[in-house]
């Protein structure tokens, strides 16, 4: 029998999980994929698992999974900020910090439960999460100077960045690679200083790819929201998540959508509610098939072609 550690490939995931396991050592399976590879609990074979930790993904995605681990005898922890479904597992395997505000992420639940003992690595995921503001305030209340949180920012962002593909075959690192190397590190400041390989590829793709996300062209935009569209290409594929959180940070009014095409004619859709009214985007997405997300950023995983006008009238008038 064994323990399993389910987790988002995302910073926040990430993050979370070498929260988690600085606190308590363990030798566990790992579980993960591309960021939005969310439904992931159905991967753990129950009749071998005894204890399964899930982080960063929607228990509503995941909740018939869940609740087969239970009926095993398994022992669920389930630390999340996504919508979960209307209700939660009522039994006594079953341990769960959920919290769906648009200002808290999976790692910073992390963090206040171990409290604070591995604070920074919480830093870096709220920065990662887009939370620019609470992780500004978190840093400053921890005493670190102006260079250290633009360095936590930084590494929070491009770890967000490798999360985003198709595939995983699309990231620069499997998300358990990346972890494993990550976790070596007790202070994610440490991991800075070492200029470690794996951190210096991250740098270095994500302001390659970057580049090329903001000379994108505009598909629509009106007084509430922007639209971007990228092709079918691998560099379009990885930058699409934060090329989404840098633009609604230049437009903190406006909602903002990456529409990227996907191989089969569909449109691979990242959505994010405008910084200055942080709700709403996973009511959007969930219009649509394969849409889901958290208040603030939401994403379509195939939106059909013949919808595509739809969504962008949509989302023109969700806030307007």
């Amino acid at each position: 029998m064994e323990k399993f550690d389910v987790f988002n490939g995302d910073a926040d995931g990430i993050c979370a999980l070498i929260q988690l396991r600085l606190a308590d050592p363990a030798e566990t399976v790992l579980i993960t994929g591309a960021k939005r590879d969310v439904a992931l609990a159905q991967r753990v074979p129950a009749v071998e698992a005894t204890q399964v930790n899930i982080l960063d993904v929607s228990l509503d995605k995941n909740r018939e999974a869940v609740d087969n681990l239970l009926a095993t005898g398994c022992q669920v922890f389930y630390v999340d900020h996504h919508f979960p479904g209307e209700n939660l597992p009522d039994h006594h395997n079953f341990t769960a910090l959920i919290d769906t505000q648009p200002t808290t992420c999976t790692s910073l639940l992390v963090d206040q439960h171990l409290r604070g003992r591995f604070h920074n690595w919480a830093i870096v995921a709220a920065f990662g999460d887009n939370l620019n503001a609470v992780a500004e305030g978190l840093a400053l209340e921890a005493g670190l100077t102006a260079k250290q949180a633009t360095d936590l920012k930084t590494l929070g962002v491009c770890i967000n960045y490798n999360g985003y593909g198709a595939t995983v075959a699309d990231l620069h690192f499997h998300p358990a690679d990346l972890y494993r190397e990550f976790v070596k590190f007790a202070d994610p400041l440490e991991l800075i200083a070492s200029e470690q390989p794996a951190w210096q590829k991250l740098q270095d793709g994500y302001k390659a790819d970057m580049a090329g996300g903001l000379a994108a062209p505009v598909m629509a935009e009106n007084a509430s929201s922007i639209v971007v569209k990228l092709p079918d290409e691998l560099w379009a594929r990885r930058v699409s998540g934060v090329l989404g959180n840098e633009l609604a940070n230049r437009n903190p009014d406006k909602a903002c959508g990456i529409v990227t095409e996907n191989a089969d004619g569909s449109y691979l859709v990242s959505i994010r509610a405008p910084l200055n009214n942080r709700t709403g985007a996973d009511k959007l997405a969930r219009q649509f098939p394969s849409g889901g997300g958290r208040k603030a950023a939401a994403g379509i995983n195939a939106l059909p072609t013949s919808r595509l006008n739809e969504f962008l009238n949509a989302i023109a008038e969700f806030w307007s």
